[in-house]
């Protein structure tokens, strides 16, 4: 089966659902699956993707992975006492054909947010092996091997590149597992310093890297629903997280209102309490200069705080962003699918969106309008008005 481990999934579903566990506990929230590519039949694997979630939430916390988690200083002893009665429920989850019969499918992931949280992650990477399996055939490795070959070349050796730090955050849109770990194992030793580890917990453990992440977009979504006035989501998302981690994972997510909302929320109690910020839409040449400056209205020196990029990131892109702030400010990146599955291939842009928590609507509106996933039209024009969004 494709997945065998619950810790194969992205770090920051644990720390968000720690979080979840300890202020949120009631919460009950909705999620949908959508494919953004054009003319991609996915209903004749509908039958196989049931299997392997059937299989998936058969799987249960071993003690070893327990005690990795436990090991971890901003994890929680009685979260991982959670996880040791906790399992995925196939009941919270319906995969069916599309009734639009347009090759799409229907996953809808609904019930408590801390029974569904962990569902997001595997179900992508399982739709996604399925899909390949059954489209490639035989796969070309040597091809793949070669663009990653490739690409490391084009950073190794570079002088001016020595200072790069490259994550993977490929997990949920892998060709598969297996050349997942072959990348993982190939980036370990190749880059050597320059790869700071993986997003993967299961693969971090096994391999002894760093495991990486802090928060995704259903947080802050999350937060419209559970936070005291909607104009105050990112506010109160970001002094929750605060409260939960003390200092701890201070990388914040900033493009789920889009940047100009962000900014206005991000004030100078922030910059100075968070590490930094992550990108993951719109221009990001622009978005950078508009956070260094920020950090420097609001008298705080951005060579001390830490851009993550992560948005469609390539390799030429990042060697590119790299020269153009390293002297400004720290920089990391984490690239997904350009390093996970590139094999020659055209990649599925699969996504598993929160819609609804506590029933209510939930949205994002980031830089990248072709992001947005939100099935109530009037609740994204009223979250514009009062985030102030063109």
């Amino acid at each position: 089966m494709i997945i065998d481990s619950l810790l194969d999934t992205d770090l920051y579903k644990f720390t968000m659902m720690q979080v979840v566990l300890h202020h949120f506990p009631g919460a009950q929230v909705e999620y949908r699956f959508k494919c953004r590519n054009e003319g991609i039949d996915l209903r004749p694997y509908v039958g196989a993707i049931r299997d392997e979630v059937r299989h998936l939430c058969s799987v249960r916390f071993r003690d070893e992975e327990l005690a990795y988690l436990r090991s971890m200083r901003f994890i929680k002893s009685d979260f991982v006492d959670f996880l040791g009665l906790f399992h995925m429920n196939e009941k919270y989850i319906v995969i069916e054909p599309s009734p639009k019969d347009d090759g799409d499918i229907d996953i809808t992931i609904r019930g408590p947010w801390l029974h569904t949280i962990l569902f997001e992650v595997p179900v992508l990477s399982i739709v996604n092996e399925l899909y390949f399996r059954a489209t490639v055939g035989k796969p070309d490795y040597a091809e793949g091997r070669r663009r990653l070959a490739s690409k490391i070349d084009s950073i190794v050796g570079q002088p001016d590149l020595a200072g790069v730090r490259i994550a993977d955050y490929g997990t949920r849109r892998r060709f598969s597992r297996v050349w997942h770990e072959e990348v993982l194992l190939e980036c370990r030793e190749r880059l050597g310093p320059i790869f700071a580890g993986t997003s993967n917990v299961h693969f971090a453990m096994k391999h002894g890297l760093t495991p990486l992440g802090t928060m995704a977009h259903e947080y802050l979504q999350a937060c419209q629903a559970l936070g005291p006035r909607l104009r105050d989501t990112q506010v109160f998302g970001f002094e929750t997280w605060a409260r939960e981690y003390r200092g701890d994972l201070g990388i914040a997510l900033s493009d789920v209102y889009g940047m100009s909302a962000f900014l206005r929320d991000f004030d100078m109690y922030f910059c100075k309490l968070f590490d930094g910020a992550r990108h993951d839409s719109g221009d990001p040449f622009q978005w950078a200069e508009r956070l260094i400056a920020h950090y420097e209205s609001n008298r705080v020196d951005p060579k001390t705080k830490t851009l993550v990029f992560s948005d469609a990131l390539t390799f030429p892109l990042m060697a590119e962003l790299y020269r153009r702030f390293r002297e400004r400010t720290r920089i990391a990146f984490g690239i997904g699918t350009n390093l996970t599955n590139d094999l020659g291939y055209p990649s599925l842009q699969i996504v598993i969106k929160m819609v609804r928590c506590n029933g209510q609507p939930v949205a994002k509106i980031s830089d990248t309008p072709a992001k947005n996933m939100c099935e109530d039209e009037a609740y994204v024009k009223y979250l514009r008005q009062v985030f102030q969004i063109q």
